[in-house]
């Protein structure tokens, strides 16, 4: 912390350390911090610490008796901070404060090693003894692949300190490159390749001066995700200052495999899926896909394909749910064998409150590091889109939109949509502007995402923004014009409520087979530290000339390689599990309450959240680890599903690469049959009153050998839902034992073409520590 000499802030500092030292006891001695002037040393003591000694043995204590020698130093700084560290009591600090060349005299903070946090919110502590972390051997021997924008191999990241050799069932390869010599892989970043053959053939050669014909990330994307799932322990990190501590992914241990997929014009599937292809004969463990894009049927997406195949192999795979929310029907990747994740905060955040000139303090949210604000002061406040060359272009801080005459030294209100938030930001600072509040549509509602502005802003809700208008329209009507600055208050921690479902959060129901519950678990995505390559600034905009190794960025792109390295320990802790039994142990355990102890709320709207927000809930790794139970799927199951899917032979050997045939599937019962951790049954009103049914699912005993479960049931309102039978009793580890849930629902009354959807849940319980739990949904439909 670098303090000011001025005497402005001196004095300011000595009124603040003041305060703080004399609200403990006169006696009470604590540890301060002594910030000197390094210059204004006496000629007569020949170091700097016989002077500081000097300096302690003049103060008296409270009976008028001179300090004791023995008073010691604990450090002397002499290179970032020129001063010494000391116990003092209280009124011998405030006497300290008052010698010649002492500048401050500052109170020591107790702090806590911090991560990303997402670690520790997620449980994860290197300190346990035991614990998923320590049960997997931090993911030491598994292979993590990362399709994405590539990777930036030199952040620390990526070393491979006291890494062991790569593992011996290893099979790809670190493809050079233009700046990526084949030595940028090492014992941690054990492969790295690019596709962009399919990117190039719709696009003609890529421009190598703005893209690196390399795994080399020239966008930051895949930096991120792959330091998310997998980075090595990183102190000091930061962005621009905010959010310090120690970062580290999930699995700190396990191996990265870089899969450049994704170009300056997006990710073609061609390429995705020939990096699939790689990967599984490469010999990964787990893939993390952040990519996503419209859904269509199974046999026609080549992200359902490539993960099928994987899936097929053993592999498991993540992919995000997509930022379409919070909007119904949004979510993406939505095939079985992938497992989906949506995005949630944390308990840290990063307020940046508008305060008005009429004094009303507005919340919000941004990462601003450069030049501030003047204290105390307010800035000519105006909307853009009543200043510029017309209302809807301006409105949106468009490029081109804003006269300078109008915007130059005043605080700038935009709307969010079309062009980045941070695009917006630039615009406003180009035209003059001095600031921006940019406010969420009525769509995005009250979600907050922090951004790394390229000028002081801050982001605020929708009906903020409503607020920051009307401000705006009277004030102007008045003879004191509307003003306004940011109160930039750094970072925050235990934050409540958290975990809060992220108003970008794609949303179900799963617009392809409404019978599989997607997203299937939330996991953290909202203003997420991870690594950051050279060559981009922190604001993704090619004008932003800062660097920095670190960066914060919110998405379910951040949420699912927190899965990715979840998946990637328990894997490790139980390498016989298969990808479904991965995901059912995540999502059995996942838990829909936040840290007061109430269901999660939608950020977008403030009110609790749905089962079609967060799935089956918000991931809890440490239960993960040792579920009890879980529902495992073999390919060939969903083989069936997909025949009941009422897919053709073709369509499924499109997917699956085997003939089937589905003459006995399709006798065998109905689409959501597949063994899949929820249960979510869709009924079509047709007149009918009563309506009705029927799971089968089979649980796999992977806890105790000798257990009994025994099941109790939430329905959903409105439902009755019986389970046959009510105990389960097992014998050994691997035993299977399958029950039927049968759900009935009475028909309500709807406008056609709506739905209504009510939630509800089973639990199977050992009475010791098991707890399994399954979303059950009902959704009624009325048609047309």
């Amino acid at each position: 912390m670098a303090i000011s000499s001025t005497s402005k802030t001196f004095t300011l500092l000595l009124f603040v350390c003041t305060l703080a030292v004399t609200v403990a006891a006169s006696a009470e001695q604590r540890t301060l911090i002594v910030r000197v002037q390094h210059d204004a040393k006496p000629t007569i003591f020949p170091t700097h610490r016989h002077w500081y000694e000097s300096s302690l043995r003049s103060l008296t204590t409270d009976d008028g008796h001179k300090s004791p020698d023995s008073t010691p130093i604990i450090h002397t700084y002499d290179t970032v901070f020129h001063g010494f560290s000391v116990k003092l009591s209280t009124s011998e600090a405030q006497k300290l404060e008052k010698l010649s060349g002492v500048v401050a005299v500052i109170p020591e903070q107790v702090r806590q090693v911090q991560t990303t946090r997402s670690p520790e919110f997620l449980g994860l502590k290197t300190t346990d003894s035991t614990g998923l972390l320590k049960e997997s051997d931090f993911g030491s021997d598994l292979v993590i692949a990362v399709l994405d924008t590539g990777i930036w191999p030199e952040r620390q990241s990526f070393n491979d300190r006291d890494l062991g050799p790569v593992p011996p069932k290893w099979k790809g390869q670190c493809t050079a490159g233009k700046g990526f010599p084949a030595t940028s892989c090492n014992r941690k970043l054990i492969g790295a390749r690019f596709f962009c053959n399919g990117y190039e053939a719709t696009n003609g050669k890529m421009n190598e001066t703005t893209e690196h014909r390399s795994p080399r990330d020239s966008d930051g994307h895949g930096t991120h995700t792959a330091s998310i799932a997998a980075g090595r322990y990183v102190f000091p990190a930061s962005t621009l200052g905010y959010a310090r501590g120690v970062a580290a992914g999930m699995a700190p241990k396990a191996r990265l495999a870089a899969y450049k997929v994704c170009w300056n014009a997006g990710c073609y599937d061609s390429d995705i899926l020939a990096a699939f292809d790689a990967a599984v004969a490469d010999g990964v463990d787990v893939v993390s896909l952040s990519v996503g894009g419209v859904v269509v049927p199974y046999y026609l997406d080549a992200i359902a394909i490539g993960a099928f195949g994987a899936s097929d192999a053993g592999i498991f795979v993540s992919a995000s749910a997509g930022n379409g929310g919070p909007g119904g029907l949004t979510v993406t990747n939505i095939a079985p064998w992938v497992t989906t994740v949506g995005a949630g905060t944390i308990d840290r955040d990063f307020p940046a409150d508008v305060k008005l000139g009429n004094g009303k303090m507005i919340p919000g949210m941004s990462v601003y590091g450069g030049p501030g604000l003047a204290a105390g002061r307010l800035y000519p406040l105006i909307y853009a889109g009543s200043e510029g060359t017309d209302g809807y272009s301006s409105s949106l801080c468009l490029e081109g939109s804003l006269d300078p005459s109008s915007v130059k030294g005043k605080m700038v209100l935009c709307d969010r949509g079309i062009n980045s938030r941070a695009a917006k930001g630039e615009v406003v600072k180009n035209a003059g502007g001095i600031g921006m509040i940019l406010a969420n549509g009525v769509f995005d509602g009250e979600g907050l995402v922090a951004d790394c502005h390229v000028l002081p802003a801050t982001a605020v809700g929708s009906s903020n923004g409503d607020k920051i208008r009307k401000y705006i329209a009277a004030a102007s009507k008045s003879r004191s014009p509307p003003t306004a600055t940011i109160l930039f208050k750094g970072t925050r921690l235990h934050v409540r409520p958290a975990p809060v479902v992220a108003s970008f959060s794609s949303r179900g129901p799963n617009p392809e087979t409404p019978e599989i519950l997607k997203p299937d678990v939330i996991a953290p995505g909202l203003n997420i530290l991870a690594a950051w390559p050279d060559g981009v600034g922190p604001s993704g905009l090619a004008s932003d000339h800062r660097r920095t190794e670190f960066n914060i960025l919110s998405g379910t792109s951040m949420a699912c390689p927190h899965v990715s390295g979840l998946a990637t320990l328990l894997k490790a802790a139980h390498p016989e599990w298969s990808p479904a039994a991965i995901r059912s142990a995540l999502t059995t355990t996942a838990y829909t309450v936040d840290n007061r102890g109430e269901t999660m709320l939608d950020e977008s709207t403030g009110n609790s959240s749905t089962v079609m927000d967060f799935g089956a809930g918000h991931v809890h790794p440490q239960k993960a680890m040792d579920p009890g139970l879980v529902y495992d799927i073999s390919s060939y199951d969903y083989v069936d599903f997909l025949c009941n899917s009422n897919y053709t032979t073709k369509n499924i050997q499109a997917i699956t690469r085997k003939n089937a045939d589905c003459s006995g599937a399709k006798k065998a019962g109905h689409v959501g049959n597949l063994n899949y951790p929820s249960m979510s049954a869709v009924f079509q009103q047709y007149g009918q009153n009563k309506m009705s049914m029927h799971f089968i699912r089979t649980v796999t005993n992977v806890g105790d050998p000798k257990s009994v479960y025994k099941v109790a049931v939430r329905p959903p309102s409105g439902t009755l839902v019986t389970v046959q039978p009510e105990r389960l009793a097992f014998r050994r580890l691997g035993q299977k034992l399958s029950f039927l849930v049968r759900v009935e629902a009475v028909a309500v009354k709807l406008s056609p073409g709506s739905s209504n959807t009510k939630s509800g849940s089973i639990e199977w319980t050992d009475g010791v520590k098991h707890v399994v739990t399954s979303p059950v949904v009902v959704t009624m439909q009325q048609p047309l």
